[in-house]
């Protein structure tokens, strides 16, 4: 049956940062330029910032361009950031460390990310952009000379037997001159887009963390607005790669947070569990007594930096955002520059759509160009080599970071190269097992109680969007020489290995209602054997105020 299918001149995926700064980019130039170019955005998430998660504190460089009067016109940026704090941590204690400068918040703000997102699609939408959430790009479409023509939306009521349900609804086809991918980190189709085009063949393999996010309402007395507050050191050990955020937001709120570089090397680590045991440090640990905890989330995010960018365009498309990889990892930001990101490439497709004859297809080869013109590009290429230096452990990496930062200005002469994760992690047979302390309850909790407050839902009856692609190496790889460490990576509790009651015929169960779509599991898996696809539009986590 032949889809139904809707025109537009730019088709946006993903409702994040950069997909809606973007649109309202292409937006400014049409009431600008007094021309029209259609604009469209389909979301996943079952609302604009559902899906969004991040500490965060945003530096508002990027919006201060796109929309200069935020203020007048009710950005929710409410809590400026007053007092950094950069800690290292022992089991027991905690040292203040001085500032490094990319720290150094002097006029951000704390934010609920998913929020500034809620706000953006608000200003986008007044502007004639139509944003469709609750659709999920399920397909990337080609015309017959290989260029992208858009993307097709997932059907739904489609059965886990793969049948047609009485809820059947057909697909729809998006068709677009120009498709720009914002997914965000480790994004589904762009995977695809990688190979097709070969867009990772002249840069690093790219590389990841995990980041898991708790909201707390906290005692007011304990309570400083403003307050953004890092560590690095326990309960990490000096080879892994990690560190803890505290961002204190405004009505008592208080933004709790662990990040681990995907490259570690033990497959016992559950960075979920470091997480919750992190919280219990002394220095920590008060902040929560009599606290509730509100929500909880977490996502994968690119640590590459500026050698593992990508080509960012092909025929009829281009990459914004973290989809592409723009996070400046020693500032602890990518938001400002994934809108940058974005706000560049809809300056150079509206360029392009409104000269004469424009037609499909399209390269945005401006677009790249502008983007190395751009600040963008001074300040990545500038910490290029901090994330890498790490690769030698924590003190390796501290001392070159001062080194490059205070000496070298970013300046060095050479670049440091990055490797990809999944191959790092070593044998279970090299390492030691991790004990945990076991939940309280009430300051440290399990995975099951923590994805019932992300509100995460799927659609039970459909196909499971976690895919195998051969389906005995989670027993005989993983299970084998790494004693399955999908059960400890993913923070949701999704893979789980079951056995009969006499302790026979291991195999693995794939919980995938409880998936918050971090996308760690396509990241880390040591086999690349777990490929995540979208499930039904709508489904996934709900992050309220995140």
């Amino acid at each position: 049956m032949e889809r139904e299918s809707m025109e537009y001149d730019v088709v946006i995926v993903g409702a994040g940062p950069s997909g809606l700064s973007a649109a309202i980019r292409l937006k400014q130039l049409c009431t600008e330029s007094g021309k029209d170019v259609s604009v469209c955005i389909v979301e996943k998430g079952s609302e604009v910032g559902a899906h969004i998660l991040s500490g965060a504190v945003l530096e508002p460089r990027a919006l201060n361009e796109l929309i200069p009067d935020w203020k007048e016109k009710g950005a929710p940026l409410n809590t400026p950031a007053a007092d950094d704090r950069f800690m290292f941590l022992t089991e027991n204690r905690a040292f203040k460390l001085p500032t490094p400068p990319q720290m150094n918040n002097h006029g951000n703000y704390i934010v609920s990310l998913g929020n500034v997102c809620r706000w953006l699609g608000e200003q986008a939408e007044a502007l004639g952009v139509e944003i469709y959430p609750g659709f999920a790009a399920a397909e990337v479409l080609y015309d017959e000379n290989g260029a992208v023509r858009g993307v097709a939306t997932g059907d739904m009521g489609v059965g886990k037997d793969g049948e047609k349900t009485a809820n059947y609804t057909q697909g729809v086809e998006l068709h677009a001159k120009i498709t720009l991918f914002a997914e965000g980190c480790r994004g589904s189709l762009s995977k695809g887009l990688f190979q097709k085009f070969e867009l990772r063949k002249e840069c690093d393999p790219q590389t990841f963390g995990i980041g898991i996010k708790e909201l707390w309402e906290i005692d007011p007395e304990k309570h400083q607005p403003g307050l953004v507050w890092h560590s690095i050191g326990w309960p990490m050990d000096s080879g892994t790669y990690g560190g803890s955020f505290l961002y204190h937001l405004e009505g008592n709120q208080m933004a709790v947070g662990f990040v681990i570089g995907l490259d570690y090397q033990n497959p016992y680590l559950s960075p979920f569990d470091e997480f919750q045991r992190f919280k219990l440090h002394p220095a920590v640990k008060p902040f929560f007594e009599g606290a509730r905890r509100i929500s909880y989330g977490a996502r994968a995010l690119n640590e590459g930096g500026f050698q593992s960018i990508p080509k960012l365009t092909f025929p009829g498309g281009a990459l914004i955002g973290c989809t592409a990889g723009f996070l400046n990892v020693p500032k602890i930001k990518g938001t400002h520059t994934a809108m940058k990101s974005g706000m560049l490439a809809a300056e150079t497709a509206f360029e392009a759509l409104t000269q004469e004859g424009a037609g499909n297809g399209i390269e945005l080869t401006a677009y790249p160009e502008a983007l190395k013109a751009s600040w963008v590009w001074q300040e990545l290429r500038g910490v290029r080599n901090i994330r890498p230096a790490f690769h030698n452990g924590m003190w390796a990496g501290l001392v070159y970071s001062a080194i490059d930062t205070y000496l070298l200005r970013g300046k060095a002469p050479w670049t440091f190269r990055n490797h990809a994760d999944h191959p790092q992690l070593k044998k279970a047979s090299e390492c030691t097992p991790i004990d945990y302390p076991k939940p309280d309850g009430k300051i440290t909790f399990d995975k099951l109680s923590s994805v019932f407050i992300s509100n995460t839902n799927h659609e039970e009856n459909q196909p499971a969007h976690l895919t195998l692609r051969d389906q005995t190496v989670p027993i005989e790889v993983n299970l084998a020489l790494y004693d399955a460490p999908e059960q400890r990576y993913c923070p949701a509790g999704v893979y789980e290995i079951v056995r009969d009651d006499d302790g026979s015929n291991p195999r693995l169960q794939i919980n995938a209602q409880n998936c918050v779509h971090c996308k760690t599991c396509d990241i880390k898996d040591p086999s690349q054997n777990i490929n995540w696809v979208v499930p039904e539009g709508g489904g996934g986590p709900n992050y309220p105020n995140m």
